[in-house]
This record gives structure tokens, sequence and C-alpha cells, in this order.
């Protein structure tokens, strides 16, 4: 199956261990929006920084792939918890 061009790299093309991979370097982007956030509103807090519109768009960009990590892990759960159940 190609990988459509909006899809992130290694979804879709049916290679062993990508799945673990994708999840890894997601939970590494989510880490990465949440340390520049942090970084952002400290400079806001210090004084360093004027635009806070910028500031809030961080934090809301880092918010928003929090939830969507958490929602993916949640899914996931589930699922385990659907093929645990079935009696082979």
């Amino acid at each position: 199956m190609p990988t459509s061009p909006t899809a992130p790299a290694g979804i879709g093309d049916g290679a062993a261990g990508d799945f673990g991979s994708v999840f890894h370097s997601a939970i590494d982007k989510v880490t990465e929006l949440n340390n520049d956030s942090e970084k952002q509103i400290s400079e806001l807090a210090q004084g360093n920084r004027s635009d806070i519109h910028n500031v809030m768009i961080a934090v809301e960009k880092a918010d928003v792939a929090f939830q969507l990590m958490m929602q993916v892990r949640n899914k996931i759960v589930s699922a385990y918890e659907e093929v645990s159940k079935m009696q082979f």
C-alpha cells in the first residue's frame, strides 16, 4: 500500500516496527512542542517577549498535540482490551 503524500514517514508502508518508531517520534514531537511553549511562557513572564499571541498559539499547539496523543493512547488501550477478551 503506497503512502499518501500527506502522511508522516512510515505510515502505511507496512514495514515491521514502523508503528513503534512513528509513535516514538510523535511523543518526541509532543515533548518538543511542550518544551517550546514552556520556554516562550518563561520568556513572556520575564519580560523578554511582548507577542502574547504567539505564546498562546504555542501553548495551544502543545495542548492539542497532547490531547491527540492521549486519544491515540486511549484507542490503543481499548483495542488491546478488546483483543485480550477474544477467545482463541
